[in-house]
């Protein structure tokens, strides 16, 4: 084995045995129920500190060597990070040592497979080898901020309605919260854990407008921060809850109902496209072939 793979070998070992054990002390059964519920609630709102042991030292040095460099970008990153659920307290430093340890890593990885290659060829992999795997954990989150965006937003018109029905029913707006968020638990458990954790604050002491702007926050989603300024304004100015969510609640349904509509309107278009590029050329194929062939069998030997 030649010096370049036996190096390669020993960093990807030493990236997954470091990577293993970051992971291993965020999920330590150690840390205390108020470091989870910090973690859980607004993980990203606080400064991140310098970690006290050598491996979380390291990774928080290696960190600042991707992470970003002002403070817009900063807080940019911190929140969309929450909203993609990754809500550790140095979530962002996670994020970003990833980053330059696959840009570094899979680098060194892909040298030790093409050897054989030219060198030209080696260092050209190895550069987009490294682009990718700089923007490899950005394109996770991106995926896993989408993905659970729009499960949130798949449910959140029958939460709304149940909120509607048990808030005409009688029930104030925690206990509201509390029940919609334990029967909808089967059906859509990231909603429900939502609810739940804006209990679970409002038990703690955190003014209910705090939570619940926290709430959006969290999902990053306008339907919730419209329902967030609706509760808002209801408790700041005294008037009816279950009156401003009744009109709310048919806003949804209608801005659900138009988006539904617009994406409907967009399947011609794509079906177009799809006709023309892949559809025409084998309809043309099938109309102008026989005759082609005919030309080719009859005429070429004439002219010949």
């Amino acid at each position: 084995m030649s010096p370049i793979m036996m190096g390669a070998a020993l960093l990807v070992v030493l990236a997954v045995g470091g990577m293993g054990a970051a992971a291993w002390t965020f999920i330590n059964p150690s840390r205390s129920a108020r470091d989870r519920l910090e973690d859980l609630t607004h993980g990203g709102d606080a400064p991140s500190q310098q970690p006290d042991d050598r491996l979380l030292k390291m990774r928080y040095a290696v960190s600042k060597v991707a992470a970003p460099t002002s403070e817009d970008e900063l807080g940019a990153l911190k929140k969309r990070l929450i909203q993609a659920g990754f809500r550790g307290k140095n979530n962002v430093e996670t994020f970003s040592a990833s980053r330059f340890a696959l840009a570094v890593v899979l680098p060194l990885a892909s040298l030790a497979l093409t050897g054989s290659m030219e060198l030209v060829y080696q260092i050209l992999i190895a550069l987009v080898v490294a682009a990718l795997g700089y923007y490899l954990p950005a394109i996770i989150v991106t995926n896993t901020l989408q993905k659970r965006q729009d499960i949130l937003l798949k449910t959140f018109p029958d939460a709304l309605d149940m909120l509607v029905a048990s808030v005409e029913a009688g029930l104030g707006l925690d206990a509201a919260f509390r029940r919609i968020a334990n029967e909808m638990e089967e059906a859509t458990p990231l909603l429900a854990g939502e609810l739940a954790l804006v209990n679970a604050e409002v038990s703690a002491g955190v003014p209910r407008s705090e939570a619940l702007q926290r709430l959006e926050t969290r999902t990053g989603l306008d339907e919730i921060g419209s329902l967030v300024n609706v509760l808002i304004q209801s408790e700041r100015f005294g008037t009816p809850v279950a009156k401003s969510l009744r009109v709310h609640s048919e806003l949804v349904r209608v801005r659900r109902m138009q988006a539904a509509e617009e994406s409907a309107a967009k399947i011609s278009p794509k079906l177009t496209v799809a006709m023309i590029l892949f559809m025409l050329p084998c309809l043309i194929i099938i109309l102008i072939g026989p005759a082609v062939i005919k030309v080719i069998r009859n005429l070429l030997p004439a002219i010949s």
